[in-house]
């Protein structure tokens, strides 16, 4: 594996491949990486000639400082786990080389960032839009490769593809569970053993959702049943629960769409983790 800091050596590496007729994968991630992360890469190996694994965590898409400064990091034994998976290029740019400039350029998604994560972290998918236009545009890969537990990231950065006629496919990856159902995600190592029974709780919730609306019952109802079963869990914080439309990301009115996605972010010891379920309610 070719570790790689400097943006205009990724380039030039990268673009020597595509000349050489290789097909690239990228796979962004922020580092602490988990057999989440391990799924996207192993999708991008046998899928791609090349594949570049990304590891930076991105200041700009944070809203808190603490949240920042508390973002796990495990260098060396991510960097084991890419060579272990023969990963061919490792992308780590420091902020001072990846942001040489305080960019000014904004990005609005629209309506797509009004509710869910865009609702309660303001700027946070600006962020995201400027670190994946980056890598996008260092990297130039024919595909990248994102988890479907960030619906809403994804969703963004497909529409941003779209929009800007960017010749990359996006890829979504379903997401990897813990045996107790718990979404994995690099916050995970910040909770104790108790946290992460409490947060296996979260996933029970999407599933009685799912069942409750394959029965045809109001989504209203549902979220307001699905609220009360959060509510009733000792340490665990809820910050929204939605029930939507997975491609729109407006408000499920009834159950008649094709996918119904229901959503849920909350904190468990401080920790903020998020999750979803995406299913044909017309399907059993």
């Amino acid at each position: 594996m070719r570790a790689i800091s400097a943006p205009d050596e990724i380039f030039i590496t990268a673009r020597n491949f595509r000349m050489d007729g290789q097909s690239i994968g990228l796979v962004p991630t922020m580092g602490a990486l988990h057999e989440g992360h391990l799924a996207l890469i192993k999708k991008s190996l046998e899928d791609n000639d090349i594949t570049v694994v990304s590891i930076f965590v991105n200041p700009l898409q944070f809203n808190s400082h603490e949240d920042l400064i508390n973002y796990p990091s495990s260098i060396e034994e991510d960097k084991a786990m890419l060579q272990s998976l023969e990963v061919d290029i490792l992308f780590e740019p420091t902020k001072e080389k990846f942001y040489t400039l305080k960019p000014v350029v904004g990005i609005s998604f629209g309506e797509l960032e009004t509710t869910l994560e865009g609702k309660h972290r303001p700027g946070h998918f600006a962020g995201v839009g400027i670190v994946v236009n980056k890598l996008l545009n260092l990297v130039q890969p024919d595909r990248a490769y994102f988890g479907l537990k960030d619906l809403q990231q994804y969703a963004i950065i497909r529409r941003m593809v779209e929009d800007l006629s960017m010749p990359v496919e996006i890829v979504g990856v379903e997401t990897i569970r813990e045996r107790s159902g718990l979404a994995m995600s690099s916050r995970n190592r910040r909770l104790s053993n108790e946290g992460l029974d409490i947060g296996s709780e979260i996933y029970k919730g999407l599933l009685f959702a799912e069942g409750e609306l394959k029965k045809k019952r109001n989504p209203k109802d549902v979220k307001a049943d699905l609220v009360s079963f959060y509510s009733d869990i000792h340490g665990l914080e809820v910050e929204y629960v939605e029930i939507l439309d997975p491609v729109t990301f407006t408000s499920a009115q009834t159950v008649h769409h094709d996918e119904v996605a229901v959503c849920f972010a909350g904190y468990v010891e401080g920790v903020r983790l998020i999750d979803n379920l995406i299913f044909a309610p017309d399907r059993s």
